[in-house]
This record gives C-alpha cells, sequence and structure tokens, in this order.
C-alpha cells in the first residue's frame, strides 16, 4: 500500500446518517464507519436512499450530517432535495454520493445547500475526508502528527530509538515536537535527556477533564529549541491501571498545538496501550533480531493491518543489529517472514548507546557526523516526508555474521 500523503483530521463527536441505494457504495460506507478517524462520531447506515431518509425525517429529528445516494435521475434527486429541505434542522450538512460528474448538478446542489457531492467511484478515504473537511475550521492550524513507538520485545531499545528519533524530527523538520514517554513506572525518557521535571504525564492522564493546551505547556520541559519532553514519573507509588481512553484527552491536546509527538509506548499488551496504536499517524515497531522478536512483530504488524485498514503499514526498524557472537536473523530473512521491509536498521554499539544512557545525550551529540545519527536522521526525514526513504543501512558486522551461520548449516 502506497502511504498517504494528505493527513485527514479525526471526524469529531457528531450524528451521521447515511442512506444508501447500491451494495458497493454501501460497502463503501460501511467499510469508513469502523475507520479509526470516525471512531468519536455516531454513524448509522441505511438503506433506501433519499427516499428512505425523507420517510425518516418526517417524523424525526435530522443529525449533524445527512449522506445520501443520488438516484439515476438528475431530475429525481433535485426534487428529493427540494422535498427535504422541508424537514432539515438548521445546521444540518448533507453529502450526496452519485454517479454523474456533471459540473452543471454539481453547481445545483451547491445553490440547493448541498455541502459535498462525491462521484464515484470513490474509495473509503476519499469518503473519510470528505467527512471530515466538513468540519475544518479555515484557517485553523492543521493537527500534529502523531508517530507511537513500540518494542516487539522488552529490551530492544524501542526508547531509545524513540528518543532520538524526536530529536532527529525537531533538527530535520524545524518544527515544534513533544516526546511523550507514556511508560509511568519505568520510564528513561527523563534519563535520557537528562531531565528531572517535577511534573508531567502523570499530572495530565490522572486529570483528563483539565487537559487542555495550557496545562500541556506547563507539564513540557524543554530539551531543545524545538523539542519538548512529556516525561514520565517513573515511580512506584500507585498502581498504574488505565481505562481504554485515558490518553486521549491529553494526544488531543498536544495534536492541537504541536506538529510532532513521538510517543513511547510501553512494551504491554492493554486496552489502552493498543488504542494508542491504532489511533496514531504512524506505528514504528522496533525489533531485534532473533526468533522471538520476528514472532511478536508478525503478530504487532499483523494486528495493526486488521485494526488500520485504511492506514499505512507499520513501520519496521531493527536494532542491535550485528552484535558480536550472538546468532541473528540475517535482516533480509526478517523482513520476509513479517512481510515489512525494514524502514531503518541500527547497528549494535555496545559503547556508544552506552555512552549516551549513562551521560543523558543523544547519539548525535556524542557523534553528530556518525552513521548511527545518520541512521536516526534519515527515519525522520522519511516520516517527514523530506527525502526518499533510503536503503536501510545494514549492520557492519551482518555480512560476517550470514557467511558464518551458512557454514554451520
Amino acid at each position: 500500500m502506497d502511504r498517504p500523503v494528505a493527513q485527514i483530521e479525526p471526524v469529531p463527536r457528531v450524528s451521521i446518517q447515511a442512506f444508501c441505494e447500491s451494495p458497493d457504495i454501501a460497502a463503501v460506507v460501511a467499510a469508513a464507519i469502523s475507520d479509526r478517524r470516525m471512531a468519536k462520531a455516531h454513524v448509522k447506515q441505511n438503506m433506501g436512499g433519499a427516499a428512505a431518509a425523507l420517510e425518516a425525517y418526517k417524523s424525526a429529528p435530522t443529525p449533524n450530517v445527512v449522506v445520501l445516494e443520488a438516484p439515476a435521475s438528475r431530475d429525481a434527486l433535485l426534487a428529493q432535495l427540494e422535498e427535504l429541505a422541508e424537514y432539515c434542522d438548521a445546521g444540518t450538512k448533507v453529502v450526496v454520493l452519485g454517479k454523474l460528474n456533471d459540473i452543471v448538478l454539481y453547481r445545483q446542489l451547491m445553490t440547493r445547500g448541498v455541502s459535498e457531492y462525491l462521484v464515484a467511484p470513490f474509495g473509503v478515504v476519499d469518503f473519510i475526508q470528505a467527512i471530515s473537511q466538513l468540519f475544518a475550521v479555515p484557517g485553523a492550524k492543521p493537527l500534529g502528527r502523531v508517530i507511537a513507538v513500540v518494542g516487539a520485545k522488552g529490551g530492544v531499545g524501542a526508547s531509545t530509538v524513540a528518543h532520538n528519533l524526536a530529536w532527529s524530527l525537531a533538527s530535520v523538520t524545524e518544527m515544534a515536537t513533544i516526546i511523550a514517554d507514556f511508560d509511568l513506572a519505568f520510564g528513561t525518557a527523563g534519563l535520557d535527556y537528562n531531565q528531572d521535571p517535577p511534573q508531567g504525564v502523570a499530572e495530565a492522564v490522572f486529570a483528563p477533564d483539565r487537559v487542555d493546551a495550557v496545562l500541556v505547556e506547563r507539564l513540557l520541559s524543554k530539551c531543545g529549541e524545538k523539542l519538548s519532553l512529556l516525561a514520565a514519573p517513573a515511580t512506584l507509588d500507585r498502581v498504574l491501571d488505565f481505562s481504554e481512553a485515558s490518553f486521549d484527552s491529553l494526544l488531543d491536546a498536544m495534536r492541537a498545538s504541536t506538529p510532532w509527538i513521538v510517543v513511547d509506548v510501553p512494551h504491554l499488551w492493554s486496552g489502552w496501550a493498543r488504542r494508542i496504536l491504532v489511533f496514531a499517524d504512524e506505528v514504528i515497531v522496533v525489533a531485534s533480531p532473533d526468533l522471538a522478536n520476528l514472532r511478536n512483530t508478525k503478530n504487532l504488524i499483523d494486528n495493526m493491518k486488521g485494526a488500520r485498514l485504511n492506514d499505512a503499514p507499520s513501520r519496521l526498524v531493527l536494532n542491535g543489529v550485528g552484535m558480536l557472537k550472538r546468532p541473528e536473523i540475517a535482516s533480509a530473512e526478517f523482513a520476509k517472514a513479517v512481510e515489512t521491509d525494514p524502514t531503518a536498521i541500527i547497528s549494535h554499539d555496545a559503547k556508544l548507546f552506552g555512552a549516551a544512557a549513562n551521560n543523558g545525550q543523544m547519539i548525535a551529540e556524542i557523534e553528530p557526523n556518525g552513521k548511527t545519527a545518520q541512521v536516526f536522521v534519515d527515519l525522520a526525514s522519511t516520516l517527514a516526508g523530506r527525502a526518499e526513504a533510503r536503503k536501510p543501512r545494514r549492520g557492519v558486522l551482518e555480512p560476517l555474521m550470514a557467511r558464518l551461520g551458512r557454514r554451520k548449516k
């Protein structure tokens, strides 16, 4: 699947009723209803087209949005719209789904107050975008993009990847970036950035009704000119059991104010962790090249593929490749097994990463012109659409390990 260029903002909490006639358009609408960007909206799908809508609204109020599949006859459509106007409440938006690509008809529909006219054939994403744009505020800043980074297994360095990626995104795009550490009990972002903020993500998660842009700004700790940290408390003074939607208001507030949000998602499988992955704009799975990681990566990617049918597939980052004396699965074989080519391959370098962790620095601060720092720059550039994705660098010891593996066979 090609990665989408344009970002579609989530549809707000509105009521939508769709009246379809043909099975093909009904299937598109049904698929759109289950998309993550329509999750907040209350959508009901009906058959019968405009005639069914007229019958329904003679005795019931109209929702925020009425979606009508047009009949074959232009005159019949215009007549039905004229009649429907008598029953439509003020503020109701009407979207017409038709098969006539006719500018005259389009103008006639607009003069009758129709908000959008979609010409078939159109896809699920086209339909969602049309609904989303109905509620776009003219001149408003586009919502920020959420990049969720998760490890396929504990200890694979997903947090390190997330922290260095956020640093590189802020540098490459020169836009405000937030690194949010959602591992509240054991998060390491504060250590990696050499920060010890008195407040952080816990204050927002435990008081979701108070979350807004002002609160988020107060909780952030500056790590650079364009980079801010939302740190985890990393304490065990309370049990951290969250409901599925606990992080929603926090993510919404960050997206409304900041172009880039990198979320360090802990390695666990709970309702709220899965929800963050499903609703993120990009998902990055970090894995080491061994069998357990391969199994978990395959499970994660397949699960996300099923939950994000209209989104780009999850990205794969192979970390710690080429560790001396450690048997590992070659990158090409790993990619083939999980059916995903790695966007980045990071070579094992215990000295470099150990120094960075102990000093509270990023890789780019220790070796700004090194190969590993460039891997993070390339990854950030790919996510930002600033450059063509380069072929991932192989670990320096990977060819040797592959040859040794063949000899053992």
